[in-house]
Formats: C-alpha cells, structure tokens, sequence
C-alpha cells in the first residue's frame, strides 16, 4: 500500500516562517527516503501557525529539493481561486517538475469568511465548486488552439486531480466525474465510513482513472514510548483546542497538564475529531495503523501529524514510514 505525508508548513511557537519553509524541505527530502509516495501541503489563510497559504509557491520550493517523491496541494481551496490561474499555476509546476505533481482540490475556503472575501471571488456556499472543477480540468487537457480561453502554461499537462472533503458531496462528485477522493478523516472522522463506500459504489470510469482510489487521512504521533508520543500529541489536542474557540496562534510545545489548559468538554470534542490517528511507540501505531486500514481498507494512506519540535516529528515520521512497510510486508505474506 502507498502512503504518503500531508504538511501544513506549521510555524511553531518561538520558530519563524522562513524556519517553517525550511523544516517542508527537510522534511520532504526524508520522506522521500523513507519511501512516502506523495508529500502535500494545503492551502490555509490568516492562519498564525500555518505558512502553507500560497500553496503552489511553497509545492515548488518542495519539488525543488526532491527528486522523485510527488508533490502537490492537499488541497487547493478552489472557490477562492479562478480555475484558470490554477491551471496557470499546477500547469507551470507540472513542466517545471515533469510527472511528480498532484492537485487536490477543496470546496470550503480554508479560512473565516472576513478573509475569504478578501480574497475577492465570490463564495456561494460552493455552488459552482463542480462546474469549477470540469473546467479546471479542461483547460490542463489536450491543447485546443482553437479554443477562445488556453492556460498556458497548463494545456497538456493533465495534471491529475484529486477531490478532497469530509462529507458525502466530495465522494459523490469524485465517483460521478471518475476522480481519485481523499476524506479528510485525520480532523473529521465522522462520515469516514459512508462516504468511501459512497465513492466506490457510485465510481463510474474516466480517462483519468478506470476503478476507484480512495485515500483516508490518518494522523500519526509516534516516538520511542507511548507517553513519549502523547506528550507529543498535547500539542495537537491544544492547537486544535485554541482554534475551535476562536484564538488561533502558532503551533504550541507540548504540556503535561493539557487537562488543565483545555476544559474536559472541549478536550472531548477535539478528541473525537482526531480520533481517526495512531500514537504511540512503534509497537503500538503499527497496531493502531493496521486496524484502521484493515477496517476501512483504503486504496493509500495519508499520514500527518504536527510536532513541534522538528526533530521529534521527524522521528515520528520516520517510525511511521518503517510502521507502513511492516504492515505492506505482512499483507503480502
């Protein structure tokens, strides 16, 4: 099974952006050793602990310092953008870094609405997000020098384009137009289940893909011990904690009294929205990991997993990579 690593470009507490930049590039440079099949990173604005907003410019400083590991958004939040600068944009990076570019696309804004209307498209609750998606497609297709509109960079790159969301409108949409879907699952769970077997009952063949390929998004914490990688997970529980009550920062160290930072109904809540993850010793998130695949059978897998030590979510990943190979060697057996 491939599996692949999703990065937000954190920008953690005492830590600058440009660090944050230059953490991505390490960071996919040892993915690519470790055998990950895609590094992604995803379009978020006004965020002060995500440096991932202008998210084609950071996926070009990644492909520049890797050689073979795909790169690409995870996703584009297409609603804030026209389709043809889009095109413009993934169709530039597809012939500067030939074969290694991937463009998943999102419906919702990826910030508050006082910042998505600063971003001066109109947002209608992501009607013409489908219309949106055909013509993206089209204008990365076959050249047409007939055509009245031509993305240049971008005409026949067809840069394969994935549809990502957390509901069953994203499914739904990837199975009619024949599209490769992710689900969100590492910050919403909750419709995990019904939407991949909505994706794969309704899939119908398209030249870009002949039977379904669903990736589900888990997060990973892993360290040496198991209180090792919750220590490191409190940052997490924290950060997500903060967002939901309207005071987003920079992504914070650990704590060993999250219990006293966080009230118990809210830990509740931001518990069961990262439910979907494994943390622990590698023991314990190889045990973990293989139960999740094994229940909802994905055709790949997605790790992510912010840490704020850089070295420490390294690590992480590291055992993570050497997890995946172990459970891809057992179901071979």
């Amino acid at each position: 099974m491939q599996y692949s690593l999703l990065d937000l470009a954190p920008i953690g507490e005492g830590q600058s952006i440009s660090q944050a930049f230059a953490n991505s590039r390490d960071l996919a440079q040892h993915a690519e050793k470790w055998g990950y099949h895609r590094f992604w990173l995803a379009e978020h604005h006004g965020m002060p602990g995500i440096a991932s907003a202008a998210t084609a410019v950071v996926i070009g400083n990644v492909a520049e310092a890797t050689e073979r590991i795909r790169v690409g958004a995870g996703g584009i939040m297409l609603p804030n953008h026209s389709p043809l600068v889009i095109a413009e944009q993934f169709g530039t990076l597809a012939e500067l870094y030939p074969g290694r570019i991937d463009l998943g696309l999102g419906r919702a804004p990826g910030t508050d609405m006082a910042t998505a209307h600063a971003l001066r498209r109109s947002h209608d609750n992501g009607d013409g997000f489908p219309q949106d998606v055909v013509d993206l497609i089209r204008f990365m297709g076959d050249a047409d020098p007939a055509a009245r509109i031509r993305a240049v960079p971008g005409e026949g790159t067809h840069v394969p384009v994935w549809i990502l969301g957390s509901s069953l409108f994203g499914a739904q949409l990837a199975a009619y137009l024949g599209l490769p879907y992710a689900f969100a699952s590492h910050f919403a769970p909750a419709m995990l289940a019904q939407a991949a077997e909505t994706y794969r009952s309704s899939f119908r063949p398209s030249p870009q893909l002949e039977k379904p390929h669903f990736m589900m998004a888990i997060g990973v914490f892993a360290a040496d011990t198991d209180a090792a990688a919750k220590y490191l997970r409190t940052s997490m529980i924290l950060s997500f904690a903060r967002l939901r009550t309207g005071q987003p920062g920079k992504f914070p160290p650990p704590v060993k009294d999250i219990e006293s930072l966080v009230p118990a109904s809210l830990r509740a809540s931001v518990e069961e929205a990262l439910s979907c993850s494994a943390t622990g010793s590698p023991e314990t998130i190889r045990r973990e990991l293989s139960a999740l695949i094994e229940r909802y059978r994905p055709d790949e897998v997605m790790l992510t997993g912010q840490i704020h030590d850089h070295a420490a979510r390294l690590h992480s990943f590291d055992l993570a990579a050497k997890a995946m190979q172990e459970i891809g060697a057992e179901a071979m057996v």
